[in-house]
């Protein structure tokens, strides 16, 4: 696995993805409580960036449509997107000052979904 650095943890909020270009993929990090996920920055029905949409149990909205991703398996909870998203691993590391980075490896994707 190849990860990469994508942004510090207090950098996500917690009703919003947070867009992030590693090489030439556009990712979205977002969290759900404690956990952090990453996804490709790319609704599935549509070029829009999901990025732009809000968080909230466990799922990204499309704004666009309204479609909504779950942040865990990138599969669409609603239409208009029937196909998934990418979900790639990400590793939450502890820095001496306390604060903590995430780092996402977009070589690997959990579900088996190529990123556009």
């Amino acid at each position: 696995m190849a990860f990469e650095r994508a942004c510090a943890l207090d950098e996500v909020r917690a009703d919003q993805g947070l867009a992030v270009t590693l090489g030439r993929h556009e990712i979205v990090v977002a969290r759900d409580g404690d956990e952090v996920f990453a996804l490709q920055n790319e609704c599935s029905h549509a070029a829009v960036a999901l990025s732009e949409g809000e968080v909230a149990d466990c799922q990204i909205e499309c704004w666009l449509h309204g479609s909504m991703f779950d942040l865990r398996t990138g599969k669409p909870t609603n239409l208009p997107a029937t196909e998934p998203v990418a979900t790639f691993p990400i590793d939450v590391r502890a820095n001496p000052d306390g604060t903590s980075d995430v780092y996402v490896d977009t070589e690997t994707t959990l579900n088996g979904v190529t990123p556009a």
